[in-house]
């Protein structure tokens, strides 16, 4: 799997085409509907809402099939198929094709307008545990992209080193160093023993090889998103670690033990357990706002109010109810939304536009679940304004 950063969907945002097609379906790691190709299923049946969309909005049907061709050839890509997370989002034009495999559930459902449909990518950016653990032993390095839900292991590229002797040399091994706790179980006092070599060589070793890895790792993280980064390793080789490291939000504790004795599920759950501390007070704190600040007019739960405020810059954090949607048009003249029924050729989802205005200016985006949102009386969308 590859991340998706928040450039990229930027650039999404951004995107200049006639026709806009996105495409979310639910995935699986593994069982029946891997094999059986049930999650193939999905995306043929969204492909084919989809195409039918495409046709009412003018295209022959040879211009909607060589749009959709890098869909059909996904369709039938096995190998895809067998590296996948939560949930895929796919995303076409006339100049874009990009799929992105991650951490996140998404209900099926396609999106045929005139932008792309970014709301559901939120959770990966704002609000929702966004988190990256790196897996590091002596001879295996994985790296992962996490959310509160689940964690998904990444592809790394050449510039992170797998095993140490690819740094130093040699076998590691077979140097026979050995590590020792120190007294009463401390690990975090232990020494090192190593035949002939001495405590400072074998330390500079461990250092050369992380800082490699670090340095490989950073070539992955030139976003301007910073979520937390937790450790799992040995508790000696965490602070050797933290000594080369140069992420700027690395987490203060680690997921301790050794990485090979714990599966992708426990190696989540522990890290978690470490992060929902974090997660949950940033987003308490922002709740606590909105209640202290509704009826000041520093706070909102009307549709064009927020509209409005969204594509001044104002919001500072936004809270949208999980599987909502508000349908209409927004007239930029006179900053009115007048709002439909159901989505339908010529309109577009409110809510996506809102999402993507607050993105694309910094502000913080809470996808809830309709009883957390804050206002008890308007639980649709509700935001706290930048003052």
């Amino acid at each position: 799997m590859a991340m998706i950063t928040k450039q990229e969907v930027l650039k999404l945002a951004n995107e200049q085409s006639p026709n806009y097609v996105s495409i979310y379906i639910p995935t699986h790691r593994a069982g029946a509907e891997t094999l059986d190709g049930q999650d193939k299923i999905r995306l043929k049946t969204q492909l084919k809402n989809a195409k039918a969309k495409l046709e009412k909005r003018g295209l022959s049907d040879k211009e909607i099939e060589g749009l959709v061709k890098p869909v059909y050839d996904l369709v039938n890509d096995s190998e895809f198929w067998r590296h996948q997370s939560d949930g895929l989002a796919i995303f076409l034009s006339e100049n874009t094709f990009k799929t992105y495999t991650v951490p996140v559930y998404f209900k099926e459902f396609n999106y045929v307008s005139d932008e792309f449909y970014l709301k559901s990518l939120m959770p990966l950016f704002n609000g929702d545990g966004l988190f990256y653990l790196l897996s590091l032993k002596n001879d295996m390095v994985k790296f992962y992209e996490g959310t509160r839900y689940s964690m998904t292991e990444v592809i790394t590229p050449e510039d992170v080193p797998s095993r140490l002797e690819d740094v130093v040399g040699y076998d590691f091994e077979q140097k026979n160093l050995q590590f020792r706790s120190g007294q009463q179980g401390d690990s975090k006092s232990g020494m090192y023993h190593g035949a002939g070599e001495g405590k400072a060589e074998e330390l500079n070793e461990m250092k050369r090889y992380f800082r490699a890895v670090n340095d490989g790792i950073m070539t992955m993280l030139h976003d301007d998103q910073k979520p937390p980064f937790v450790m799992a390793c040995q508790d000696f080789q965490f602070p050797i670690y933290k000594d080369v490291n140069t992420y700027q939000n690395l987490h203060d504790e680690h997921v301790s033990g050794n990485p090979e004795d714990k599966d992708i599920d426990q190696l989540h759950e522990e890290a978690w357990s470490l992060l929902q501390p974090h997660f949950e007070k940033a987003r308490e704190d922002k709740l606590n706002l909105y209640s202290e600040y509704i009826g000041t007019g520093k706070a909102s739960a009307d549709t064009n109010a927020i509209i409005r405020s969204a594509i001044e810059g104002r919001i500072d954090s936004l809270f949208v109810q999980n599987g909502a949607e508000i349908f209409g048009h927004y007239d930029n003249t006179s900053q009115e939304a007048s709002i439909q029924e159901d989505l339908t050729d010529n309109n577009i989802s409110l809510l996506n536009l809102i999402a993507i205005k607050v993105f694309e200016k910094g502000g913080t985006i809470f996808i809830m679940e309709k009883e957390d949102m804050p206002d008890e009386h308007h639980k649709t969308v509700n935001a706290v304004y930048r003052y």
